[in-house]
């Protein structure tokens, strides 16, 4: 399983957001999130954006709520779908090294490659769907 990283940042930042309930989910084991080297940098840059206003340490527990649920992926394999976001790019090559069946993103870029990969790419919505249906 992927998130990309706003779904992520959204996730953590928004405890009673509508997202809240993948943090549990993450948590109980429901789903084994895969990052790479380059997704975890993103969700860094992403969380250290001044609009939320979160110091060092905010960041650092924030991460800790996500990365020791997580498997580290080294990215060996380029998805053959192209992104025309290079960020959106690295969350592709890391479901496609991974052998991850699931793509979570709402970012339009990602979601119109929908259908062209081995895996995939749904909002986050339609992922609670699946996981409420068992």
């Amino acid at each position: 399983m992927v998130f990309d990283s706003a779904i992520v940042a959204q996730t953590l930042l928004f405890a009673n957001g509508s997202l809240a309930w993948l943090r549990q989910h993450w948590q109980e084991r429901g789903c084994v999130p895969l990052i790479s080297h380059t997704t975890a940098l993103e969700l860094t840059r992403a969380l250290a954006s001044p609009r939320f206003r979160l110091t060092a340490e905010d960041r650092r527990e924030l991460l800790a709520e996500y990365l020791p649920y997580c498997e580290a992926v080294e990215v060996t394999e380029k998805c053959r779908s192209e992104c025309s976001d290079a960020k959106g790019q690295s969350f592709l090559d890391l479901a496609q090294s991974g052998k991850a069946e699931l793509l979570i993103t709402e970012d339009r870029a990602l979601l119109g490659l929908a259908g062209q990969t081995r895996f995939l790419i749904a909002p986050p919505k339609a992922y609670l769907r699946v996981v409420r249906e068992g």
